[in-house]
């Protein structure tokens, strides 16, 4: 740890806290127990002296979730596709946060106009491209579900489109049931093994309030089996589908996390399991979720947990509010990026929805992209030490002097981003002369001109798109 580092941020919980959370879960996997619906998953529980079943509910005692906790890997390593490391999360992931864009949207959403159309396998090629040059994105989630093929084939032509155009780790939301198989046999068809540097990590998401159901411990069984990351979350609508209070929404969410992580563990010990929550809130009049301040706490004190258990972490994205790169959208990534990489989340793989995360925007993820950057900026703090005071060179320009010329302002002006900003510094007079654009304008243009680059396929990208085709025909002749 570097000491000379002034670094920001952000504890909610005390020990005491973490402690009485845990004992809260505790008490409702004990005394409520979660319903499992899968035979198989049961039987997996069962295993255990720890765990019993009555009827399709499964209770599960403290010793058990003790010894998942402790079995559970401290930390996972994450890959880039050419198998170099491209991030771990957990233990020893220090203080950044890692962020990625997606996540299953069903429409798309045009830069100028804003207008939305169904999103096809088009839109997702040229999005994969968008997330892998943007610098501030780590990861390529499923960015959304193409209508141009059909429902038995969605998942493996969405997996195509992103292995074939970015070199970032994957996060693979799977729709369909019995579908994993095929997907993997597709990556490993394309890649080779994919189980020693793993670059792609299943997501799974059990039902809110305790359900796991079967599709859910499927996909788990298979993740596992070919010693693959996973992503285990909750989404809840608190005052919906978890309780009103904060507390109350931490406790059951933080239960059923316990609940998956033992499931992992007694399917095999030592299983990678990376644990988050996406906690927002239900609106009883629109009928609709949203994400609210209490929100990104939540989503922070889930973090908070995941680093007391010594478990990866992945919370939420911020992009759930919004009707595209706007005001509302602009005001919860801001919230939630800064307090991510201020706290202890893990990564924030879902950025780009828009309309309670139904259409991908493009625009939103360049302007998340720069959000990204700044909360990136802030987070790391600066440095306090006998360099970087300089009291010789406090010395030499003395009273009345400046510092527009002093050898450590030129230094550091030599090392200044030369990347382009996304707004750029303007006086009245020349916003004036131009007409007065306003700032949106600016983000249009720029997300215009990325888009346009990620719009140019490289061979390498066609030559992977063909033979995964070839592969996706041949299993559904």
């Amino acid at each position: 740890m570097d000491l000379s580092r002034v670094l920001p941020r952000l504890q909610l919980l005390r020990p005491e806290q973490m402690s009485d959370v845990h004992r809260y879960s505790i008490s409702i996997l004990e005394k409520t127990g979660i319903k499992v619906e899968s035979p198989e998953a049961r039987k997996v529980f069962e295993k255990s002296d720890a765990a019993s079943v009555r009827d399709e509910t499964v209770y599960i005692k403290g010793e058990l979730i003790d010894h998942a906790i402790k079995t559970a890997p401290s930390n996972v390593s994450i890959y880039k596709k050419n198998g170099d490391l491209a991030f771990k999360l957990g233990k020893d992931q220090g203080n950044e946060t890692y962020f990625g864009i997606g996540v299953t949207n069903i429409y798309y959403q045009d830069i100028e106009s804003s207008k939305l159309e169904l999103f096809t396998r088009k839109h997702m090629q040229y999005s994969t491209r968008l997330g892998d040059m943007l610098e501030n994105y780590d990861m390529i989630s499923t960015i959304g579900i193409p209508s141009d093929v059909s429902v038995e084939t969605s998942d493996l032509y969405s997996t195509l489109d992103m292995y074939a155009n970015t070199e970032k780790p994957l996060v693979l939301l799977i729709s369909g049931e019995n579908k994993t198989d095929d997907v993997l046999a597709l990556l490993s068809h394309l890649h080779g093994d994919i189980s020693t540097r793993s670059f792609c990590i299943p997501y799974v998401n059990l039902i809110t309030p305790l359900v796991l159901n079967k599709t859910t411990t499927d996909k788990m069984i298979t993740a596992i089996n070919n010693n693959l990351p996973l992503i285990f979350s909750n989404y809840s609508m608190y005052g919906g589908t978890t309780p009103v209070t904060p507390g109350g929404t931490l406790a059951l969410l933080n239960a059923e996390l316990l609940a998956g992580l033992v499931f992992s563990q007694l399917v095999r010990e030592g299983s990678k399991i990376i644990l988050g929550s996406l906690p927002a809130a239900f609106n009883m009049s629109s009928m609709s979720s949203y994400y609210t301040p209490y929100s990104y706490l939540l989503n922070l004190a889930c973090a908070e947990m995941m680093y007391y258990y010594e478990i990866p972490h992945c919370g939420t994205s911020g992009c759930n509010n919004g009707r595209g790169a706007d005001l509302p959208a602009s005001e919860n990534l801001w919230i939630n990026h800064l307090s991510s990489c201020l706290g202890k989340v893990g990564c924030a793989p879902f950025v780009g929805g828009t309309f309670e995360s139904i259409a991908f925007s493009p625009a939103l993820v360049v302007l998340s992209n720069h959000i990204i950057g700044e909360a990136r900026k802030f987070a790391g703090g600066f440095t306090l030490d006998d360099e970087s005071v300089n009291l010789d060179e406090i010395k030499n320009v003395g009273p009345g002097g400046n510092y527009f010329t002093s050898e450590q302002t030129l230094s550091s002006l030599q090392e200044k981003d030369n990347r382009r900003l996304l707004w750029q510094d303007q006086d009245i007079e020349e916003w004036e002369k131009q007409n007065m654009p306003g700032a949106e304008d600016e983000l249009i243009e720029l997300a215009r001109e990325i888009y346009n680059s990620a719009e140019k396929s490289s061979e390498d990208s066609i030559d992977i798109i063909s033979r995964g085709e070839a592969f996706i025909k041949s299993l559904h002749k």
